[in-house]
């Protein structure tokens, strides 16, 4: 008798071992698919949202059209922030850390790279506006950030931005800050090469 309960006890203990580990199978299967989401398919998810709604100060990856005319009654601060994402050796700098502009009228700035590290590597800037409502209306003609910029180990590389803030920017926004992160993209462009 003792016999068949130790029995009936390792079918059931071998019974929950096996549903545990289908379980645990499966709770690693909903992370990876978490982190698979979170890592390749939000990023150009938001951005395309961003980019249709205007939302998050972010700014257009398309070259804008000349202004038609300049507002010389009216000066706007435009203000650069960069940044480097800890995965990218690189140095990133702008020329001057502020403008002061008339809207419509286009102005040259430069921004500043330098890969640290001793092999190739691929960066994409990625640009957003604050605050959010002057992001429709901050247009850039010419930008390092409409492209990814690849440098190989070492190199430095002058990047020119050229921009206007559009006449029709509501009055009572003075200061516009634009902000540049740069990510590594090596990884990316090298499976998009192959």
């Amino acid at each position: 008798m003792s016999g068949e309960n130790h029995e009936s006890s390792r079918s059931s203990t071998d019974s929950t071992t096996e549903k545990n580990r289908r379980l645990l199978v499966r709770l690693g299967l909903v992370v990876v698919g978490m982190f698979v989401f979170a890592v390749f398919v939000m990023p150009p998810l938001y951005d395309a949202f961003c980019e249709i709604t205007g939302l998050n100060g972010k700014t257009s990856s398309q070259a804008a059209a000349a202004p038609v005319a300049t507002d010389m009654a009216r000066t706007v601060t435009v203000e650069f922030l960069v940044d480097t994402d800890m995965a990218l050796p690189w140095d990133f700098r702008y020329e001057r850390p502020a403008v002061e502009v008339h809207p419509g009228e286009i102005t040259r700035t430069m921004f500043f790279v330098k890969n640290r590290d001793g092999g190739a590597m691929t960066g994409r800037a990625i640009p957003s506006i604050s605050p959010n409502e002057a992001a429709q209306y901050f247009k850039k003609t010419e930008c390092f950030c409409f492209a990814e910029q690849r440098l190989e180990g070492g190199a430095e590389k002058s990047m020119p931005m050229i921009f206007y803030v559009d006449p029709a920017l509501p009055k009572h926004i003075r200061t516009v800050t634009l902000s540049y992160k740069f990510y590594n993209m090596t990884e990316q462009a090298k499976a998009a090469s192959r």
